[in-house]
């Protein structure tokens, strides 16, 4: 390699200035064999075929069941049919899992329970699909807290498949495409589905209408204003779990124990046939864990017993039915080519006063009814 001094060094210079310049590289790796360069080209991923996503999901490619994931929650409308082809394929071999939804306020630490649970039931030899359903950026739309990150015991476990999905800003705490997700799952063979939601309030009860238990996850010290929050969910959970029921706690979250069975007591039961518990349980040290899950066991033995198990399930399946004809329909009224034409000029229209919100969606509604 040739060097040469900067032309800022004096011609007559000799040791004083060790500073040199050699010529940049203009291809090849310099001191590399040029033959032994490998160039790395990237290529495009290859779209798989309905029937490799399905071999791929039944035979348990965690890889391949990520991307068909994926491929339901893309609003793209290609994928929208090849996802829609897919989840039709696999119809047959879906039904089979327990379905768990878990809420809470913020900071409840639903997302360690969930890991404790789950690892339980990795011991017991269970397959555990966890859905974490995360905020959504509002920036990039993906999620903000990534909960595989914070799942990191559970993530290692060869039995558990970890999903963090965006809630795109839907309310319920979960996302459009959770249900389809869920029977993606079940057909991948899993044995239990853990739907954590976002955990923001009051509206976060979607998550009933794709579930089998529902579990309320809650905290001592929280304020009243903060418990009462969860008023609206404590009416439709199957059990509630004070955490951090450990140290110096202990004594608080049995008081808030005794409290929120007060409570119960006096709301209907959000399931026919069986008394809505409330437990206590500490999953940073790993105790009432046990509890949970026998818990969950009996009251799917109970409602399966009685048929209230598979009431529900059929009317969460018609639930979705019509929750997906609203959503269609929404998504082919702004992708109409006459309602789209029409928007910009109502815009004007409402700012200047000329006509009122109600007549301007009535024409709206009208241009998407005649074109």
């Amino acid at each position: 390699m040739k060097t040469k001094k900067p032309k800022w060094v004096p011609k007559d210079a000799d040791g004083e200035f060790t500073t040199k310049v050699m010529d940049g590289v203009v291809k090849d790796h310099d001191g590399m064999d040029k033959h032994r360069v490998k160039r790395h080209i990237v290529k495009k991923r290859k779209e798989m075929t309905v029937d490799e996503y399905y071999h791929g999901v039944i035979s348990g490619n965690r890889m391949i069941i990520a991307r068909a994931i994926t491929l339901i929650e893309s609003n793209a409308m290609r994928h929208f049919e090849l996802a829609q082809a897919l989840l039709q394929k696999l119809l047959p071999h879906t039904g089979n899992a327990i379905r768990v939804g878990i809420s809470g306020v913020p900071g409840a630490g639903k997302s360690t329970l969930i890991e404790a649970l789950g690892l339980h039931l990795c011991h017991l030899g269970l397959k555990v699909a966890v859905l974490a359903v995360d905020p959504s950026s509002s920036i990039t739309g993906g999620s903000i807290l990534g909960d595989k990150t914070r799942m990191e015991q559970l993530s290692r476990c060869e039995n558990a498949f970890i999903r963090p999905s965006p809630s795109g800003g839907m309310l319920g705490g979960v996302t459009r495409k959770s249900k389809e997700t869920i029977l993606l799952c079940e057909a991948a063979a899993y044995d239990v589905i853990l739907v954590e939601t976002v955990g923001v309030g009051q509206n976060e009860v979607t998550v009933r209408s794709m579930v089998d238990f529902f579990l309320l996850v809650l905290i001592t010290g929280g304020g009243d204003d903060l418990q009462g929050m969860k008023k609206g969910v404590m009416e439709i959970c199957d059990a509630i779990a004070v955490n951090k029921s450990d140290g110096d706690n202990i004594i608080r979250a049995r008081a808030a124990q005794g409290e929120f069975r007060t409570i119960i007591d006096y709301l209907r039961p959000a399931t026919e046939g069986w008394k809505s518990q409330v437990v206590t349980c500490s999953a940073l040290y790993n105790e009432g864990i046990t509890g949970i899950w026998d818990m969950i066991e009996s009251f799917v033995a109970i409602t399966k017993e009685n048929g209230v198990f598979y009431n529900r399930r059929e009317a969460q399946t018609l639930e979705w039915v019509f929750n997906t004809v609203i959503n269609q329909l929404t998504a082919r009224f702004y992708n109409h080519d006459g309602v789209k034409r029409m928007i910009p000029k109502l815009k004007h229209s409402l700012s200047e006063g000329e006509v009122s919100a109600t007549k301007a969606a009535v024409m709206l509604l009208d241009v998407f009814d005649h074109q």
